[in-house]
């Protein structure tokens, strides 16, 4: 039978002397954590992530929660009946799967978030990109897209969108002030539509427009991987081009570091590629002295 580990007084004390000098690193700084699909669905690791959430704000850090969704969306349609396709990686969105993408986005999964994040002892508040007009997204072009082996085919993906402008009033308001903002990628067009952008580019944009330390992104693996498997700790810019055209870099993880430069190129100081299955992912990568994924600077 497994006993749970009390640390000792003296265990506690090194432990705070550790996260102590992080803590006033990201004293009032804004962090940007972007939370994937991988752990939304379990009820243990949810509640890892809103107790890091809640801690991080009463320890003087100003954290910004972006979310995805994207296997509850399947779900959902699933459920309707609403068949949905993919090209490249990317939904093709129709007008009836927008409705949905808003509601899954901005409805329910934005509000299980708050909700456990205020389980915690927080004070979380859900809002998208409409609100505020905080981002406003443009269309994205018809895109030329491999649909079978040696067939490319120019594929309209329809209303999927790219953060074209991002306006900060809202968050400015909220953030300082004892709230934790969680923010679901679901932005307006200037044309008037709704658009569905894809979580890590819209937590790259909120970032670059909030400045913030650092922007956090939650996946599935445990960061940049070199071509034996093992985790690169830290990456420059520059030498990420390299590692695409080695094809060190490939794939999913293409895209991720993409938003990372763009990140960092709108003045965010750091991104981290990090896996939100390890257990207190965010703390251990913020508050400890080894981190827990590829940190990747200018």
């Amino acid at each position: 039978m497994n006993e749970t580990h009390k640390a000792s007084p003296q265990e506690t004390a090194e432990i705070l002397m550790q996260a102590l000098p992080h803590m006033l690193r990201y004293d009032e700084a804004i962090v940007v954590v972007k939370y994937g699909g991988h752990a939304m669905g379990d009820n243990g690791a949810e509640r890892d992530f809103a107790r890091d959430v809640v801690l991080l704000e009463q320890s003087g850090v100003n954290p910004v929660v972006v979310h995805g969704g994207g296997p509850q969306i399947g779900l959902m349609l699933e459920k309707l009946g609403i068949k949905t396709e993919f090209a490249g990686g990317l939904r093709i969105t129709d007008r009836a799967t927008i409705e949905i993408v808003e509601m899954v986005l901005a409805g329910s999964i934005n509000k299980q978030i708050v909700g456990a994040i205020n389980a915690e002892g927080g004070h979380a508040i859900g809002l998208c990109g409409k609100d505020g007009n905080m981002v406003i997204a443009s269309k994205m072009p018809p895109a030329m897209v491999m649909t079978s082996p040696g067939h490319e085919e120019k594929i309209d993906f329809g209303f999927v969108g790219e953060p074209a402008k991002v306006d900060t009033t809202v968050l400015d308001q909220v953030l300082g002030r004892d709230l934790i903002p969680v923010l679901a990628p679901v932005a307006q067009g200037f044309d008037g539509e709704t658009y569905n952008v894809n979580a890590d580019t819209f937590a790259g944009a909120i970032a670059g427009a909030l400045k913030a330390k650092r922007l956090l992104l939650l996946t599935d693996v445990p960061g940049v991987l070199d071509k034996d498997k093992n985790l690169i700790k830290a990456l420059r810019v520059e030498e990420i081009r390299g590692l695409i055209a080695d094809g060190t870099i490939t794939g999913g993880m293409i895209p991720k570091v993409e938003t990372c430069i763009y990140a960092l190129e709108q003045g965010v100081e750091g991104v981290v590629i990090l896996d939100g299955k390890i257990p207190h992912a965010v703390l251990v990568e913020l508050l400890t002295d080894h981190g827990a994924g590829t940190l990747i600077t200018r």
